[in-house]
């Protein structure tokens, strides 16, 4: 049996890296954003690829999210493949009427003439004080926009495999990149390295409770499962890498071996992430649950500015292993 061998690196060089492989490979993709140029953006993930393949292939805009989605659509439908980042998630609200109704509809409305294979690359979360417009999991809100995929990585291997898949889809793809993960560090496969879109992760087995998590809950999740093991409670954690495609069969068969699911999101409790996961398992699953559907998320209020506060605001593990406490006494 022959075993991969992998490189440790970051999340923020993970896509980097998914970035410049497909900036090499595909003369037709380009990047857009604020300062993603010699700036290296925002955030720095995009550093030295201006340099490297210049003025036209990684293209500075001006402050205007409208222009750059819209712009991204109007070279995607002309064949182009365009990765544009909004410098938050957050800000996805400004540009909904092309993410919405261009991005998300314009093949079907057009009876497949042309494809969109547009990809929004998108910073979320909170990572200390920046605020209730700069700091939320927006991901959710996208959910009843059919036409768009919404992809959420939670380590460096699938923050590169998945980013690669997403480029080189032809549907346009919303892609959350966690601000708190930027500089997590892991192992991830040398040479090609694709992750199917789609496609759910079983990040550990269990037989007592399913848990199934979005980007940093994911390693919460983990680690909460890690402390239950001393009690010999088996936590399965399943990470569905995103919300669109959904790989509901991985989370039902989840559900049929443990019949208890736990679901765990930084976005608030109503309208997140899990709310229309959980209604899935509800009409698909009922008769394997043998305790009701617990969520862990933030409260439903706006994310406070205080760092401090912040902390009050997020889920924890601590909260996860409550949770997985509260469905088994159930």
């Amino acid at each position: 049996m022959t075993v991969a061998t992998t490189t440790t690196m970051t999340f923020s060089q993970a896509i980097r890296e998914a970035l410049a492989e497909e900036l090499e490979r595909d003369e037709t993709v380009f990047l857009m954003g604020q300062d993603i140029g010699a700036f290296g953006g925002v955030f720095g993930v995009t550093a030295g690829l201006h340099e490297r393949f210049g003025d036209r292939r990684i293209v500075d805009t001006p402050i205007s999210e409208t222009l750059m989605v819209g712009g991204g659509v109007g070279a995607a439908i002309t064949g182009l493949r365009p990765v544009v980042e909004l410098q938050f998630a957050d800000f996805i609200g400004v540009a909904m009427d092309e993410i919405a109704l261009k991005a998300a509809k314009w093949r079907y409305m057009h009876g497949g003439l042309f494809e969109v294979p547009l990809v929004l690359r998108l910073p979320e979360g909170a990572v200390g004080g920046a605020g209730p417009e700069q700091s939320q999991c927006p991901e959710a809100m996208l959910w009843n926009v059919p036409g768009i995929y919404v992809v959420v990585p939670s380590s460096p291997a699938d923050a590169k495999g998945l980013l690669k898949s997403a480029i080189r889809s032809n549907n346009p793809v919303a892609f959350f990149e966690h601000k708190a993960l930027y500089n997590t560090r892991g192992p991830v496969p040398e040479g090609e390295h694709l992750v199917p879109l789609g496609e759910a992760a079983v990040c550990r087995e269990g037989s007592d409770v399913t848990v199934v998590a979005w980007a940093r809950m994911v390693g919460y999740a983990l680690t909460a499962a890690e402390q239950l093991e001393s009690e010999g409670i088996q936590v399965e954690v399943i990470d569905p890498r995103g919300l669109r495609p959904l790989d509901l069969d991985t989370i039902l068969a989840s559900v049929a071996k443990t019949g208890r699911i736990v679901f765990a999101h930084e976005a608030p409790l109503t309208g997140g992430p899990a709310s229309e996961v959980a209604a899935l398992v509800g009409e698909h699953a009922l008769a394997d649950l043998v305790a009701p559907i617990v969520r862990v998320a933030a409260p439903d209020v706006p994310l406070p500015q205080s760092s401090y506060l912040e902390k009050l605001y997020l889920p924890s593990v601590d909260d996860v292993i409550a949770a997985v406490r509260r469905t088994l006494e159930s």
